[in-house]
């Protein structure tokens, strides 16, 4: 099959007239010129779009259906570390993703969590570990690409045994070794760097990512759901081009079926990147330090590359063909991606989905928190937007208490043992979300997904986990009348629908968060990162309230 057009070549960074012929999902040629005259303008082949670093699993979709989501925003490839889903069910859970991404004509590289759990230890709990026997042998297979982003960032530096043969054991077979560092600079850096670590994706200022990139390690630029980067990062792209990729990380469905890292390309272009810079990112950076033979649109490489409209900030993805086959079209519904599922794959009973849900009911009197007026309290700052929560102390006054409302100023929030019956809810308080009559709650919480509830009352709190451990995972929002869920049977983490479904579905639940004194954007994404402890200054997990700056349990 041949197609015309104005082919960009991403290679000797030149854009030329020519025709594109398919042969057996390859470019059999490339030629040049020739071009007929046509009433209507040519449209620009390109290479696709590739995410360097995403949780299929934040997007609630399954991977077959994330890829169909994704090609229609001219995504060809995704850099995936299936690191939440392990933490549910072990190697069982990457080899779930694995499978169902096989199901779609798109390309996964999928690598092996690093940090099952992220910590371990007496911090939290968590429903599997993979340990450095497991990543010995996650290495040694064809279908892992890389050693998942090293959250541990402390145990590196520390030269922690079990941390080392992990990175060892990468290294040794040849596969790259993903960072997570967040604040990291000067010296830290640099010896987090020399352990093998060669990318970082957790970087929000400039001098981060500087220091970064000095120390040898590629810059992830990151626009996801709940942490947005790339006004702080995007220098990078003109003073480093070969040193930068860009990232969703993780993004809600309802921003995914809008757009993904075709939305980072068109922003780069308004603010005027050189669009070869930008290309080299979104497209050559990943699959040359991944290993990746993808395609770049050379002769004889797999025919995957988009068809635009133009290279301009505002283009629109016409066609995306993969391994020669068109994959998505905006002219018509394509079917392409759904050759090899069946209506099984989409529904069924939820119990022969994996998953690791044994938490038992709660009742107000397991989750009672004895505030006393002028006592000192850690209160967790939670902001908008961003995984960073503030650590304050605040001196407990009486106007915070009142009979429907306790804290007024603050709400409670609730960290619950998913994977034991019998664990008693960890109970802190946090400020920032705004509820002020009824509650959220989900099994969604990064990183071992224990059942995470904000609310106004324990009543609401109560009502909110009970709700989740009866879906046996999901997300859900109550008020004094009214509950609205999602149920996500698979791991407490997806949920076997459309992604438009799951779209919907989540504009509903963001409208009934809005309506009980919530304004977050992204609510529930930004209430799944306040129990991670990889992440500054104050979390809590359902075992502790810890400073996580310095690592130390506050109780």
């Amino acid at each position: 099959m041949d197609y015309q057009g104005h082919i960009v070549d991403v290679v000797s960074r030149e854009i030329f007239d020519g025709t594109l012929t398919v042969e057996d999902g390859k470019i059999a040629e490339i030629k040049r010129g020739g071009l007929p005259e046509r009433e209507r303008p040519y449209p620009y082949l390109t290479p696709g779009f590739i995410d360097s670093h995403v949780h299929i699993e934040s997007s609630m979709m399954v991977p077959h259906e994330f890829a169909r989501i994704a090609v229609s925003h001219g995504t060809i490839g995704v850099i995936a570390d299936p690191h939440e889903i392990a933490n549910v069910l072990g190697v069982e859970g990457v080899d779930y993703m694995i499978r169902s991404g096989r199901m779609a004509q798109f390309n996964f590289c999928f690598g092996a969590p690093s940090c099952v759990p992220a910590l371990g230890g007496d911090v939290e709990t968590n429903g599997a570990t993979i340990d450095a026997e497991d990543i010995e042998k996650l290495m040694a297979r064809q279908d892992i690409g890389f050693l998942a982003e090293m959250m541990n960032y402390p145990g590196v530096l520390a030269g922690d045994g079990e941390i080392m043969r992990k990175i060892e054991a990468a290294r040794r077979h040849g596969k790259p070794v993903d960072g997570h560092a967040p604040g990291l600079t000067g010296h830290q850096r640099d010896q987090y760097a020399a352990a093998g670590i060669t990318t970082d994706h957790e970087c929000s200022t400039l001098e981060e990512g500087r220091s970064c990139i000095k120390a040898g390690m590629k810059v992830i630029i990151r626009e996801g759901g709940a942490a947005r980067d790339y006004e702080q990062l995007n220098p990078l792209i003109a003073e480093s081009p070969d040193m930068v990729m860009l990232c969703t990380d993780d993004c809600h469905p309802e921003d995914f079926v809008r757009e993904h890292i075709n939305a980072i390309v068109m922003r780069a272009l308004a603010d005027g990147y050189d669009l070869w810079d930008i290309l080299q990112a979104a497209c050559v950076n990943p699959q040359r330090h991944y290993h990746l033979d993808w395609g770049l649109l050379q002769q004889g490489d797999p025919a995957t590359f988009i068809i635009v409209d133009t290279v301009g900030p505002h283009f629109k993805v016409q066609s995306t063909v993969i391994r020669g086959m068109e994959v998505y079209s905006y002219n018509s519904s394509s079917l392409a991606m759904y050759l090899q599922l069946t209506a099984s794959d989409y529904k069924g009973d939820h119990q022969d989905y994996p998953n690791n849900f044994v938490a038992a009911p709660i009742t107000e009197d397991d989750i009672f928190y004895n505030i006393k007026p002028g006592a000192a309290e850690h209160i967790i700052n939670a902001t908008d937007g961003s995984l960073v929560t503030g650590h304050e102390v605040w001196r407990m006054g009486a106007s915070m208490f009142s009979d429907t409302h306790p804290w007024l100023e603050v709400e409670k929030i609730v960290v619950y043992n998913r994977y034991q019956r019998g664990a008693k809810p960890m109970v802190g308080l946090i400020h920032g979300f705004g509820i002020t009559n009824g509650a959220i709650a989900g099994s969604v919480a990064h990183d071992c997904h224990n059942i995470v509830a904000v609310g106004s009352n324990d009543g609401y709190i109560v009502r909110a986990i009970n709700r989740v451990i009866e879906m046996g995972g999901g997300l859900v929002v109550v008020s004094a009348d009214e509950e609205n869920d999602i149920p996500l049977p698979i791991a407490g983490l997806m949920a076997p629908l459309t992604g438009h479904e799951l779209a919907f579905r989540s504009m509903i639940m963001r409208q009934k968060v809005h309506d009980i004194g919530c304004m977050m954007k992204d609510p529930f994404i930004t209430m799944a990162f306040m129990a991670l402890p990889v992440i500054p200054n104050l979390k809590l997990t359902d075992r502790h309230l810890m400073d996580t700056k310095n690592m130390e349990i506050i109780r």
